[in-house]
């Protein structure tokens, strides 16, 4: 019925609105969970980098490792606090443009719009839903058809930890005293390497992260 009306009718803008509304409500939603997630993991992150700190078991190379995670962590909460950020600025262009359209019969393709959308449908947090969204924005005429791109690879995400980032890291969290003399970041696929028994929350949160970053 819907198909054969669509036919004869065009698209009622209120409903169109509606519809992107609530596939930002859906994907802010979606970037909340994982930002939630994301500050568990750094809490605990941080208590395992102290008990390590003071543990005898541990090396200071296996602290250090911690402190790689821990910064990893924040820029993935820095990264989807951006994204929630670009989300909230759609959905306040998209309703400005349903507005505009109200008053003068017709919608202009936003370009501001369609760049935020386009690095939006490239995290891997929000491909589904995102492509369903600027499907609507295209249907609407508030985007123009995008070609489809590659999602952005974890390499592309996380940059490379310095030296000078971790150590303000153990700073930040042991002290200066505590921090200790620079020790080489060991690469997570040498952490066996140590020779020492890890504790078992680092993998559980190592875990955590993997299931999130997919």
């Amino acid at each position: 019925m819907e198909s054969i009306k669509s036919i004869f009718w065009k698209p009622d803008p209120a409903a169109q609105l509606r519809k992107c509304n609530a596939l930002i409500r859906k994907n802010t939603r979606e970037l909340d969970r994982h930002i939630s997630t994301l500050r568990t993991l750094e809490t605990k992150n941080r208590n395992l980098i102290i008990a390590s700190s003071k543990s005898r078991h541990n090396t200071p190379a296996q602290t250090r490792l911690l402190a790689v995670e821990l910064i990893r962590i924040r820029k993935q909460s820095t990264r989807l606090a951006t994204s929630r950020a670009q989300l909230q600025s759609v959905m306040m262009q998209v309703s400005e443009a349903f507005s505009v359209r109200k008053i003068e019969g017709s919608i202009k393709a936003s370009t501001s719009v369609m760049k935020d959308v386009n690095s939006l449908v490239k995290l891997p947090e929000l491909t589904g839903t995102m492509r369903e969204l600027s499907h609507e924005l295209v249907k609407a005429g508030i985007i123009e058809e995008m070609v489809e791109e590659a999602l952005l690879g974890e390499d592309e995400l996380l940059e490379e930890e310095g030296e000078e980032e971790v150590e303000r890291v153990l700073e930040e969290l042991m002290g200066k005293r505590e921090a200790g003399p620079s020790v080489p970041v060991e690469e997570p696929g040498q952490e066996e390497e140590v020779g020492l028994e890890e504790d078992p929350g680092l993998e559980d949160m190592r875990q955590r992260l993997a299931i999130l970053k997919s």
